[in-house]
């Protein structure tokens, strides 16, 4: 494949992501009836989670021609085996973005995925399974981050720029078209996904973009020269997802909640605890994504010696524990001690005097000295006078007295 089939392919993603994107926007802003009162239409907030349906249909229209052109010379195989692997898990993703369901139905669905795709790249047995579990583990990672406006959509698009110029060092151009139009494609995207977003990548494109990364990522490695180091660099590209993964799991481990319940504890919710804006998140995300796969390229085009492998990894580490520290959760309401308890619930030692209204021919207080705060009163203002504790009437203590 030459490099003007690619720039070809780039731009029709661009185009049709583009098109189809904003036609989604009109139909989900389009005013609907709402399922309430004072509620969202349905169909609007539908509309919206399956905006990332616009970059798989823009990214697979263009990566299909370019195939049927001919585009893919001799690794046909491999690249038809990334789109048909992307396409599963994007399908399924719109499944999960109608009617959601749980996250562990998907876990075979992606594994499935990733065996065809290495299949149809014919990668031996050992390499087939470490690429199964790393395309499980990266698409996941990558989906994970679809939890802020812009977010994902700007990490992937570095991302697949930095597997874009790995696969064109490596001299195997047809492994270029998948990470060149799906950033072509996220580029697109962006112009609707930025805050305030109008589209959603939702489950179905952040499941493709993830997918469409790792399985990438595994090829342009078994496909790379043996004197380069793409065993340590391209892992590297995916520090930004995995980091954030590593983030949730300890965090919630700590907490003792579930794993697989998402919650606000990733890492751009923690920036916005620390007043960072939802855009300076997403910049701050991508520039923290283009750090190791700035690195790794350099790396594999052999600029820099393999040693500087470690820093991207490590100041994520570094990275993770700043995070760690920033509180993610509501601290839980704590029970009152007994003390307050007990004087907030102790009974009243004596029985309450019921009011009884004044006898007849019984005087009021004298004027001007009132009664004592808190006496109930009759309708004509005068003091209530309450019958004697023994229960007696007044009549009868004054027959009495008598």
């Amino acid at each position: 494949m030459n490099v003007l089939g690619i720039i070809a392919s780039g731009v029709a993603a661009l185009f049709i992501t583009v098109a189809l994107a904003k036609g989604a926007r009109r139909a989900a802003l389009r005013p609907h009836a709402p399922d309430e009162s004072g509620g969202r239409a349905p169909r609007a907030a539908a509309l919206r989670r399956t905006g990332g349906a616009t970059v798989v249909l823009g990214v697979g229209t263009a990566v299909g021609v370019a195939m049927w052109l001919g585009a893919a010379d001799g690794s046909a195989g491999s690249v038809a085996g990334l789109l048909a692997g992307a396409g599963i898990v994007a399908a399924l993703g719109l499944v999960h973005d109608l009617k959601p369901f749980r996250a562990a139905l998907r876990l075979p669905v992606q594994t499935a995925a990733a065996v065809l795709v290495v299949c149809l790249a014919g990668l031996s047995p050992a390499a087939g399974v470490l690429a199964v579990l790393w395309i499980v583990l990266v698409t996941n990672a990558f989906a994970l981050l679809d939890h802020a406006d812009g977010l994902l959509t700007t990490v992937g698009l570095v991302t697949a720029a930095g597997l874009l110029a790995c696969a064109a060092l490596g001299g195997d151009l047809a492994l270029t078209l998948l990470p060149a139009t799906l950033a072509a494609g996220l580029a697109g995207f962006l112009l609707h996904n930025w805050h305030p977003a109008r589209l959603r990548l939702g489950a179905s494109g952040a499941q493709f973009t993830g997918f469409a990364l790792a399985a990438s990522g595994a090829l342009i490695q078994e496909a790379a020269p043996s004197g380069r180091a793409a065993w340590a660099a391209l892992p590297v590209l995916a520090t930004v997802a995995l980091a954030d993964t590593a983030l949730v799991l300890i965090s919630r481990r700590r907490a003792a909640r579930s794993l697989l319940r998402d919650t606000d504890d990733h890492i751009a919710h923690r920036l916005r605890r620390v007043r960072v804006t939802v855009p300076g998140t997403a910049v701050l995300l991508a520039l923290w994504a283009a750090v190791p796969v700035t690195t790794a390229t350099l790396v594999y085009a052999e600029l820099l010696h393999p040693a500087f492998l470690l820093l991207p990894p490590a100041g994520s580490v570094a990275a993770v524990f700043v995070l760690l520290r920033i509180p993610a959760y509501t601290p839980p309401r704590t029970p009152p001690s007994r003390t307050a308890a007990r004087r907030t619930a102790a009974p009243t030692t004596g029985a309450a005097v019921p009011s009884a209204a004044p006898a007849p021919g019984a005087a009021g207080p004298a004027p001007g000295k009132g009664a004592p705060s808190g006496t109930a009163r009759t309708a004509a203002g005068h003091p209530t006078v309450p019958p004697p504790p023994t229960g007696r009437s007044a009549a009868g203590v004054a027959a009495e007295r008598n």
